[in-house]
C-alpha cells in the first residue's frame, strides 16, 4: 500500500491502493492522477485540461444544507452518459424494501453462515438478501450477504436506490471506484456512495461477507454530545481514494440496480475513467479496530448506542433508520453488576452478524458468517449458558479479546425475504437457547 497523502500517477486498473485521510464528512477533498488536470477556478471551463469533460455528480438534493450537501466534479475521458440502452436482467436473490413475497413473522432468527458455492460468481452474483425494510427509493434499508469466487473484470455496477456499506467476513477485496481504489480485509468496512460506479476485485480468493443497502440519509458520525471532543470514531481514521483511473476498451456490461431491481446495458469503455475529482460525495474505509470503545466503569450494562460507528438519521432526532453498531474486543468493568446484555424488548429492530471470534451473550450457535434477527419488540438476551456463566462469574476486570460482532439496527421493522426463511441455514431450533433458564423465584 502506498503512502497515505503521497501523490502518483496512475493509470494501471491492478494498482495498489492510493490513500488520502477524510477528515471529516463533508469536506471537501480533491485528487488528480495526471497534474494539471484539475480545473482552476471554475469547475467547468470551457475546455478541460487533457481534452476530459467535467460531470457533476450530486449524491444529495442541490438544496441540501452546506454541511449536509455531497456533490463531486469529475474529469474524465468520457462523459457517463456514453453506453448502450439498459435492459432487465434476472433479480436472482436480490430483494428490496418492502418484503412481500412472505409474511414476516415474530419469532426471534438466527442462520449459519451461507456458502461461497463452487460455481463463478462475482460480486453481483454473489448477492443474496436476507432481509429490508423500509420502502425502496424513500426510506429504509436492504440487507444482503455476498459470496463471491470471482473478480470483475469486465462488469461494473452502480445502485440507485442506496449507498452500499460493506462488511467482509472472510477474504479481502478490492474495490475500484469512479474515485480509486479501496482494499478491504476483515476487519474494515468501506461505504460506497449511492450511484458510483465501481467493480470489485478478489486479490485473494473468494471472499464472503455482509452489505448493508442504505435508502435513507446519507451515514455520518454520530454526534458525541457529553462525550466531547474526542472517543467513538474519530474523523481522523476514515480514508478515501487518490484518484486513479481505467483507459481501457472493450465490450463490457454496466449493470444498475433501480427501484428494486437489476439492469444492464453494453458499455465499450470502463466507466473508471475519472482523472481527476473535487468534491464531498467519497468512498471510503474505515478499521474497525480504531473505534474508540467508551464503556461503563461503575455499573450497569449500558445501551449499545455507545457502540455506534455510522448513522443514517430520520426526520425524527435520534431516531435512526439505520445505524451501525460494532462490539468490538473491550475491557470490562462494571460492580455488582450483570455484564452482559440484559435481556429486553425493543422498539428498534435488531440484525446482528459476527466478523470473528464469540460474541459473549451467544457463546454457542452465532458463529463468524452467521447472522441474527431480533426485530421491534421481540424478546431477546444472553442465552442460558451465558446467564449462567455471567451470574457466576467473579467480577474482576475482564478483557473481551478476539471478538468482532457487528449490528445493523433500525426504527423500521427488518423483513426476511422467502429465501432467508426457507434456507437450510436457518436455526429452526434458536428458540430453544432460552429455555434452559429457570424459575430461580424465592419468597
Amino acid at each position: 500500500m502506498a503512502s497515505v497523502l503521497e501523490p502518483d500517477v496512475n493509470n494501471d486498473p491492478e494498482q495498489a491502493e492510493q490513500l488520502q485521510y477524510l477528515s471529516g464528512f463533508g469536506n471537501e477533498h480533491h485528487s488528480e492522477a495526471i497534474p494539471g488536470s484539475l480545473p482552476e477556478g471554475r469547475f467547468s471551463p470551457q475546455q478541460v485540461a487533457h481534452g476530459l469533460y467535467a460531470e457533476k455528480f450530486t449524491a444529495t438534493a442541490f438544496t441540501a444544507p452546506r454541511a449536509s450537501n455531497f456533490r463531486n466534479w469529475f474529469y474524465r475521458i468520457r462523459p457517463s452518459a456514453v453506453h448502450g440502452d439498459f435492459q432487465r436482467i434476472d433479480n436472482g436473490l436480490i430483494r428490496s424494501g418492502p418484503i412481500t413475497e412472505i409474511e414476516t413473522p415474530p419469532n426471534q432468527l438466527r442462520w449459519d453462515p451461507l456458502p461461497i458455492p463452487e460455481k463463478k460468481q462475482d460480486f453481483i452474483d454473489g448477492l443474496v438478501t436476507v432481509a429490508a425494510n423500509g420502502n425502496v427509493g424513500v426510506i429504509g434499508i436492504g440487507i444482503h450477504m455476498y459470496l463471491a469466487n470471482q473478480s470483475m473484470e469486465d462488469r461494473f455496477f452502480y445502485n440507485s436506490d442506496g449507498e452500499l456499506l460493506i462488511v467482509p467476513q472472510q477474504g479481502s477485496f478490492r474495490a475500484h471506484t469512479e474515485c480509486g481504489v479501496l482494499e478491504v480485509a476483515p476487519g474494515e468496512i468501506c461505504v460506497i456512495p449511492r450511484g458510483m460506479k465501481f467493480r470489485v476485485v478478489l486479490p485473494d480468493g473468494p471472499s464472503r461477507g455482509y452489505v448493508c443497502e442504505n435508502y435513507g440519509a446519507q451515514l455520518q458520525l454520530p454526534e458525541r454530545g457529553l462525550v466531547g471532543s474526542d472517543g467513538y470514531a474519530n474523523n481522523r481514521d476514515f480514508l478515501t481514494p487518490l484518484a486513479a483511473f481505467e483507459d481501457r476498451e472493450g465490450d463490457f456490461k454496466l449493470v444498475n440496480k433501480f427501484m428494486g431491481n437489476i439492469f444492464s446495458c453494453e458499455i465499450a469503455h470502463s466507466p473508471l475513467d475519472v482523472v481527476a475529482w473535487i468534491g464531498t460525495a467519497l468512498p471510503y474505509k474505515y478499521d474497525l479496530s480504531r473505534f474508540n470503545t467508551m464503556n461503563t466503569v461503575s455499573y450497569d450494562h449500558p445501551d449499545p448506542s455507545i457502540f455506534t460507528v455510522l448513522s443514517s438519521q430520520t426526520d425524527t432526532a435520534g431516531v435512526a433508520n439505520v445505524d451501525f453498531v460494532i462490539f468490538p474486543p473491550r475491557w470490562m468493568v462494571a460492580e455488582n453488576t450483570f455484564r452482559p446484555p440484559w435481556y429486553h424488548r425493543n422498539l428498534m429492530s435488531e440484525f446482528m452478524g459476527l466478523i470473528s471470534g464469540m460474541y459473549d451473550a451467544k457463546p454457542t450457535g452465532f458463529v463468524p458468517g452467521g447472522a441474527s434477527l431480533h426485530n421491534c419488540m421481540s424478546a431477546h438476551g444472553p442465552d442460558g449458558t451465558a446467564y449462567e456463566g455471567a451470574s457466576s462469574a467473579e467480577l474482576k476486570p475482564s478483557r473481551y479479546e478476539d471478538t468482532m460482532a457487528f449490528m445493523f439496527e433500525s426504527r423500521f421493522i427488518i423483513q426476511p425475504t422467502k429465501f432467508a426463511l426457507e434456507c437450510i441455514q436457518r436455526q429452526q431450533d434458536y428458540v430453544e437457547c432460552w429455555q434452559s433458564l429457570k424459575k430461580n423465584f424465592k419468597v
